[in-house]
């Protein structure tokens, strides 16, 4: 089964946040075998972000791990700004 976790390798408590998000990411990947997500939020330190931003990296067996990001917090990420971050994964 695929993890959902963060970059830190610390244990996620599974919020439903994240699982709408990780839902999402393996309907819009539509892969077979479904990949291994790690969803995370950190806080930008980029003056023109809005304070915390979402990390997803997509790790699939035998290839490099992708990386997408979207500037909001996971519980404001809609699923049209899930598909715009993953189109080119």
């Amino acid at each position: 089964m695929p993890s959902i976790g963060n970059i830190f390798g610390r244990k996620v408590k599974d919020d439903p946040a994240r699982r709408r998000v990780r839902d999402w990411a393996v309907a819009i990947l539509g892969d077979e075998p479904v990949p291994t997500f790690t969803i995370s939020e950190i806080d930008c330190g980029d003056p023109t972000c809005p304070g915390l931003e979402t990390i997803i990296l997509v790790m699939r067996e035998g290839e490099a791990t992708q990386a997408a990001k979207i500037r909001k917090p996971l519980a404001e990420i809609s699923e049209t700004d899930l598909r715009e971050a993953l189109q080119y994964l």
